[in-house]
Formats: structure tokens, C-alpha cells, sequence
């Protein structure tokens, strides 16, 4: 009983030597598969809260009694484990800062032991990890890394073996060189593309677990793209000057056809034999079991996700089909409706991105933009994760392309706000489009009689709200049935904004925090000022819109991560590339609403002389089996024109 005595004496308020609580839940070190290293979870139980990000566990920690006498297949007896662990730097100081603090002995699997230190408010506050078999410490954790192993830095977390350089670099040039042109370095869209590449600078130091470095390093790109998106809605588009520069300048198009063609094999090959699903995945798969069961969606979750019930209910409906496919042991296995989904929401990303480009201007933009998304890191990094992010930004891109229909694009709205809650920000800015002439539009002097445009205004508006609340209706309808609003508004919204974490600056560094507030009510000022004042009117700037307020919002959240960086990426693609290659179109997003004979012709030339890629044209399009949609075909489907019996007038129409 000597080292016991020990052990509860250094420990102050050791199990078996006062009134300690009864012991949490471990927070338990996962396995990356195909790693043979410890994986970033969430820390379960009173430790911590659901950290997005966390992955399988495995067989948990399990507390032991204080005891002199070594457990069955161990060497080390508890409380020389105990002992080890409270005389490890920085466990002593964190302690004395955290006063009546008491530990607890946890058996981990392969030989290992974990020392848990808690304060009195039940947060880890330290944690040791102890090796069986040499009987010294592997990992000594303190502060928030404690409770959050995703910010310790594990091999193979998040993304599995995206992170190796040999694959982050080369997609990183893939993604940036094909439109360098080195005769013009200074082109703004060089620096869009370094900045979206940037956030790899903060997850270099992340993957270190230098969480300090990791989360300022997030905010100034996040900035800039909230500029530069504001820019592009805001900003009257102005004519062509002088010939155009091509968007891809020294890369022939074909090549990168085959490209998107090559490296959507590559991503969905690795996604099968290399990625990992975490938390986010797991809780999606869950709730569509819930969902096709019938039973509560919020509420009962397993342990190990106890708050895997914190987004909206188009999160884990939309995983019903998966489910339903590939099936659902009801354990945090592989998760093959996990891969499924995520393989599935990354193809329509894609296949969203080629559509809205040829809406925009052509086939060919709408290749560039595919290639963008395929050779980004981060979306590969969330398609390796398996996580539900790639569904918001899918749904996003989806609400763009069906913008033409006021009760379509309310629908998707609806769709695109219940899965994660943020995209509801949105719903002013998507509610107001198309109801006025912008300042660029074409047809701004030939509006129609007052009261017949406030007619045609409120008439979309209804539509566009009659069908948000109805879809919203039938898409709460799962979660209604057994909860209340009140309870979905408690275990969503409240819980988010409640919870900290070490992954925002508000909480690790506490000195800005009081800025945070203002930061949130900025956003929510934001979509109500971009809804009511002129701007931009077409899909771009459309784009560009919903991209700054979801950057807006992402800049106040408590907890941040690089996961949702596609929520906003195809839009922000979208702008810039739409933009750079002098692309645009009225707020229908089927060209211009209105137009003359010499407009039509005026424009059929610009297209002609302006071409997107080096060895762009309609020759080199159908080799590579892509349909280039003749501009002055398209404006003849929209602007009949009658064969004229006189000298030719120019005509339009609304």
C-alpha cells in the first residue's frame, strides 16, 4: 500500500483517497487505420464536448481502482501508473492552477495506461499516457490538448495520406500552374488562387500540434476572400478593354480534360483504400438509421457520439439512400454508407461546377472549374475525412444552378440551411435575387411600369417562401415527429454557440474575445445589407455573395476547421474564374434577358476573341467529347427574332 498511499497523496483528491467524482469517461486515443498511430478523436464523456473530426476509438479506456497490486497481463500496478504520470513536467503546474484537481488510472489497449487530471468543474485539464511495458511516459498532454486529442497532431488524423507531401505539393501545382501565365505574374487571379492555397500554411503547423500558429494563420485568407468575394458582388461590371488574357494560357484543354478525368479516378481510388471516416461521418450514418427507424433523431445518441446530434436533419436524411445501400453494422466500423455518400457528394460538386460554368459562359469554364475541384487539396482532404462538408457546399451549388426558378431556388435553400444551419444565412441574399435591375444590368433602362415590376418582385418572393417553408416543413417532419423546435433549437444552435474550443482565436487567445460578438452580428448585418443594396445581378455575382457571407460567418464561429472550406470554395472558384474570364449574364442565368441584332453580334465576337485556354476552340472541344455551346446560338433560344420586310431596326424584348 506504500506506492498507494503515494499516489493519493500527489494526487490530492486520488480515487481512493477522497470525495472524487466517479470517473469519466476516459479520453481515449484512436488508431488511424493503416497508420499504427494514435488518431485524433473528440475526447468522450464529461471530458470534452463532440469535436468535429474525431475518429473511430476502438475499444475505450476503462477506469481501474487505486491499487498497489498489478492487474492481470499488466507489469505496472495502478498506482505506480499514477505515480509516473503526476511527477511528469507541466502535470505538477497544471494542477497547482487548477486547485482540487484529482486524477483517475485508465487501462487503454496494447500495453498502455492513461492518467487523467481533472479540475473541479469535470474538463481534463492533463493527461498522461504510460507505456506498460518500460514503464515511463509516451505522451504528456496539458491545457486544451488534453481534452482535445484532434489538436495533438496524431499521424493520420484527418485526410490519412493527403497530408504526405509527396501528394499535398503536387496537387497544390496542379491546382496553381495551369493558370500561371509567367508573362503577366502580377495577374489578380494569381493571387486569388495562392491565397485559397494558403490555408495549407496553417495546416502544416496543425499537424504539429502548433495549434498557436495553426488557428491565426486561418484568419487572414479567410479576409482576403470575404474582400474579394465583396468586390465581385458589389462592383459594376465594366467592358472588356483591349484583348482578354486567357484563363489558361499555356495548357491546351484537352489535357486538362483528361486531367479531371485522372485525378477523379485518383481521388476516389484513395478515398477506397486510404481514408478514414471521423466523427462527423459516423454521426451522419447514425442519424440516417434514426431516421429510417423512425426513432428520435435528437436524443439517444451512442457514447461515443453523445452530441452527434447537433446539425440539421437534411445532415443525416440525406444519408438515408446510403444507408439503405451499404448498410450500417450499428458499430464505428469502416462505414462503407460513410465512403459511399462522400465519393457520391464529391462527383456532383464536380459535375455542379462543369453545369454552372457552361451557364455562365461555356463548356469550357465549366471544365476549369470541374479541374479546380479536383485538383484542390482541400476537397480531397474532406473527401478523405468522409465527412458531411462536401453536402453543404453541394447543396449551395445546386441553389445557384436552379437560381432561374424563384420556387426552385427556394427549395434548395431550405435544403442547403437544414444541413449544417450555416447556409441559412443565405436565405436573404437568395430570397432578393433577381427582384431588381443591378447596377450593371442590361436592361436597367428598360424596366418595365412601376407597379408591374413591385407585381412580378412579390409574386417571385412568394414563390421563393412558399416553397422554402414547404420543403423545410417536410425536411423537419423526421425530427418533429418526436421533439419539439424547442428541443432541435437546444441540441443545434445552442449547443454550438456554447461550446468552446481551442480551433478559433475567440477562445485561444481570450483577449480577443470580446471582439467575437460584433464579428457575428457583422455577418447577420451583412446578408440583410447585400440583399437590399444594388449589386451584381447574375449568377457571378450571385456566387461571389454567398460566398462572402458564408466566409462572414465563418470568421465568428467558436470552433473552426479546414473541413469547411468547401462549404465556400466552388463558389469562390466560381467568381473568380467567371470574373478573370470575363464571363456574365443576367439574373435568370440563362444569358441576357434583352438584346439587339448588333448586341448579339457585338457579343458573339468578344466570345470569339476571347479565348479561355491556349488552343482553345470547337475543334479541340469535340476531340475531348465536350459540347462548346455556340454563344450566338444560345442568344437566338432567348431572343427570337423576327425576319425583317424592311431595313433591319435593332429590336428587343424583356
Amino acid at each position: 500500500m506504500a506506492i498507494s498511499a503515494v499516489a493519493a497523496a500527489t494526487a490530492g483528491a486520488a480515487p481512493v483517497a477522497g470525495p472524487a467524482p466517479s470517473p469519466p469517461a476516459a479520453t481515449a486515443t484512436a488508431v488511424a487505420p493503416g497508420t499504427g498511430q494514435p488518431a485524433g478523436d473528440q475526447g468522450l464523456g464529461v471530458a470534452s464536448p463532440l469535436a468535429e473530426g474525431a475518429v473511430s476509438t476502438g475499444e475505450p479506456a476503462r477506469p481501474v481502482p487505486m491499487s498497489d497490486a498489478p492487474p492481470p497481463g499488466r507489469r505496472l500496478s495502478p498506482a505506480r501508473v499514477f505515480a509516473i504520470a503526476a511527477r511528469q513536467p507541466g502535470v505538477g503546474g497544471t494542477r497547482l492552477r487548477h486547485a482540487g484537481s484529482y486524477g483517475y488510472v485508465y487501462l487503454k489497449p496494447n500495453g498502455r495506461w492513461q492518467v487523467s487530471f481533472f479540475g473541479r468543474s469535470g474538463r481534463e485539464v492533463a493527461q498522461v499516457i504510460v507505456g506498460d511495458g518500460r514503464g515511463r511516459a509516451l505522451e504528456t498532454w496539458v491545457g486544451f490538448q488534453a481534452a482535445w486529442t484532434m489538436a495533438r497532431g496524431y499521424r493520420g488524423a484527418f485526410g490519412g495520406h493527403v497530408n504526405a507531401l509527396y501528394v499535398w505539393i503536387p496537387l497544390c501545382l496542379l491546382f496553381f500552374l495551369p493558370f500561371f501565365d509567367w508573362r503577366r505574374p502580377f495577374r489578380l487571379l494569381h493571387l486569388d488562387l495562392l491565397v485559397l492555397l494558403s490555408f495549407s500554411v496553417s495546416l502544416a503547423f496543425f499537424n504539429h500540434a502548433e495549434i498557436y500558429a495553426s488557428v491565426p494563420l486561418v484568419y487572414p485568407p479567410l479576409i482576403y476572400l470575404l474582400a474579394r468575394t465583396l468586390g465581385i458582388a458589389l462592383r459594376r461590371r465594366s467592358q472588356p478593354r483591349g484583348p482578354r488574357v486567357p484563363l489558361v494560357p499555356h495548357v491546351p484543354v484537352a489535357w486538362l480534360a483528361l486531367g479531371v478525368v485522372f485525378l477523379i479516378g485518383f481521388r476516389v481510388a484513395l478515398n477506397v483504400v486510404d481514408s478514414n471516416v471521423i466523427d462527423v461521418g459516423y454521426a451522419s450514418v447514425v442519424g440516417a438509421q434514426k431516421v429510417s427507424h423512425g426513432a428520435p433523431l435528437y436524443g439517444g445518441w451512442p457514447r461515443e457520439i453523445e452530441h452527434g446530434d447537433t446539425y440539421g436533419p437534411v445532415s443525416y436524411e440525406a444519408y438515408v439512400p446510403f444507408v439503405a445501400l451499404a448498410g450500417f453494422s450499428g458499430h464505428w466500423d469502416d462505414l462503407p454508407a460513410a465512403h459511399t455518400a462522400a465519393v457520391v457528394f464529391d462527383l456532383l460538386a464536380v459535375a455542379l461546377l462543369f453545369l454552372l460554368g457552361r451557364r455562365v459562359r461555356d463548356s469550357e469554364l465549366g471544365l476549369l472549374l470541374a479541374y479546380g475541384w479536383v485538383s484542390y487539396p482541400f476537397t480531397l482532404f474532406a473527401l478523405e475525412s468522409n465527412s458531411n462538408d462536401t453536402l453543404v457546399g453541394v447543396l449551395v451549388l445546386a441553389t445557384l444552378l436552379v437560381a432561374a426558378s424563384p420556387a426552385a431556388r427556394g427549395a434548395m435553400a431550405a435544403l442547403a440551411g437544414l444541413t449544417k444551419l450555416a447556409p441559412l444565412v443565405l436565405v436573404p441574399l437568395l430570397a432578393s435575387h433577381g427582384l431588381r435591375a443591378g447596377p450593371d444590368s442590361r436592361a436597367a433602362s428598360r424596366q418595365p411600369p412601376a407597379g408591374g415590376a413591385r407585381a412580378r418582385a412579390a409574386s417571385d418572393l412568394a414563390l421563393f417562401a412558399g416553397a422554402f417553408l414547404l420543403v423545410a416543413g417536410l425536411a423537419l417532419i423526421p425530427a418533429l415527429t418526436h421533439d419539439s423546435l424547442g428541443e432541435l433549437y437546444a441540441r443545434t444552435v445552442t449547443y454550438q454557440g456554447s461550446r468552446n474550443s481551442p480551433f478559433s482565436i475567440w477562445d485561444l487567445h481570450p483577449t480577443w474575445h470580446w471582439l467575437q460578438l460584433p464579428v457575428e452580428l457583422g455577418a447577420v448585418a451583412l446578408a440583410l445589407v447585400l440583399a437590399l443594396v444594388p449589386r451584381r445581378d447574375d449568377l457571378i455575382g450571385l456566387a461571389a455573395g454567398c460566398a462572402a457571407l458564408l466566409i462572414a460567418l465563418q470568421l465568428g464561429l467558436e470552433y473552426w476547421f479546414y473541413l469547411y472550406i468547401p462549404w465556400f470554395f466552388g463558389l469562390v472558384l466560381l467568381a473568380i474564374l467567371g470574373v478573370a474570364a470575363g464571363a456574365g449574364g443576367s439574373s435568370d442565368g440563362h444569358g441576357s434577358r434583352s438584346g439587339s441584332i448588333e448586341s448579339a453580334e457585338r457579343a458573339r465576337e468578344e466570345r470569339i476573341s476571347t479565348p479561355i485556354s491556349q488552343g482553345s476552340s470547337v475543334a479541340v472541344s469535340k476531340r475531348v467529347g465536350i459540347w462548346l455551346r455556340k454563344p450566338s446560338t444560345a442568344w437566338v433560344r432567348s431572343t427570337p427574332i423576327t425576319p425583317p420586310r424592311a431595313p433591319v431596326m435593332p429590336t428587343s424584348v424583356m
